[in-house]
């Protein structure tokens, strides 16, 4: 195994010293697995040069890449960006869940979330990022600086999930705040009346936004495979129920599965890119849905 690719799992990255340094390994380690199965033909181009048009500055002439091909190039400059991203992240109590030998749901995200910015501002476009629980607690514009990206990587390192859940009410927020076109991402459990999640993600579509929702869950939120007798406690109201899990198992897993099938449904008759992740995915999967979609809308 590549040394580089150890760095796409969850339980690795989290071991490392800081959010910067997650976020580059990430990347290198998603670049350098591209070629591999399943990802075999897609290929990932940096646009660091443009051709010369009239009108720019010839100081600004990459004097090595016309030694290399006899054409004029221009290196283009951190300010010169191809598209808007924009990453919105649930910081809600919910997301402060994790069970044994898992990331908490928050952690998971915001790792996904600092390797997007790092990917995006190496590819010179912008990205921006928005936390929301109840209301919208940071709320940072696209940019697309590298000094930028250390301000969003900040962010995410300091934010800690605290108060309940209002992924509609913010999302529909996000949207009327959001003022130029471009990539939305929405980093979340969803666990909120999915209809009104749904009019929400809806609102960015009707801004003119492409969207991908990256619905983040728990192994055991989808399984609900607890041995024994458990207490389930709610993050958020702090009530606390006991009861034997076998009992319940199978309703739960037909109500999950609903619940999913529900935003999958809903995404794609909406024409909104619908990712599940649980927080043991590799990030590579995240990584490639972002980069596909890209893809597609050049």
């Amino acid at each position: 195994m590549n040394e580089s690719l150890k760095y796409l799992q969850p339980a690795v990255v989290a071991q490392l010293a800081n959010m910067e340094l997650r976020a580059r390994l990430v990347v290198e380690g998603f670049i350098t697995g591209l070629h591999k199965s399943p990802y075999h033909g897609f290929s990932v181009e940096f646009t660091e040069h443009r051709q010369y048009m009239p009108g720019d500055e010839i100081k600004h002439i990459d004097w090595k890449a016309y030694g290399k091909t006899d054409r004029f190039y221009i290196k283009q400059f951190e300010e010169e960006t191809n598209l808007k991203s924009y990453l919105i992240v649930d910081m809600s109590r919910s997301m402060d869940y994790a069970s044994k030998g898992n990331l908490k749901k928050f952690e998971y995200a915001s790792y996904v979330a600092a390797a997007l910015s790092f990917l995006m501002i190496e590819q010179r476009d912008a990205v921006g990022l928005t936390l929301f629980d109840e209301g919208i607690r940071v709320s940072l514009p696209p940019r697309a600086t590298r000094s930028y990206l250390k301000e969003i990587l900040k962010e995410l390192e300091s934010a800690q999930p605290a108060n309940k859940t209002g992924t509609s009410v913010s999302l529909n927020l996000i949207a009327e705040q959001i003022k130029r076109r471009g990539l939305v991402i929405v980093l979340s459990d969803l666990f909120d009346k999915p209809e009104s999640v749904m009019t929400a993600l809806k609102h960015f579509r009707h801004k003119g936004h492409e969207v991908i929702v990256m619905q983040v869950l728990d192994p055991l939120e989808k399984s609900f495979a607890f041995d024994g007798d458990a207490i389930f406690k709610d993050l958020e109201t702090h009530e606390e129920l006991m009861t034997q899990p076998w009992h319940i198992q199978k309703a739960y897993q037909q109500s999950m599965q609903e619940f999913l099938d529900f935003y999958k449904q809903q995404c794609r008759d909406n024409n909104i890119d619908y990712v599940l992740l649980d927080t043991s995915t590799p990030f590579d999967k995240a990584l490639f849905e972002y980069l596909n979609k890209r893809k597609r809308m050049n």
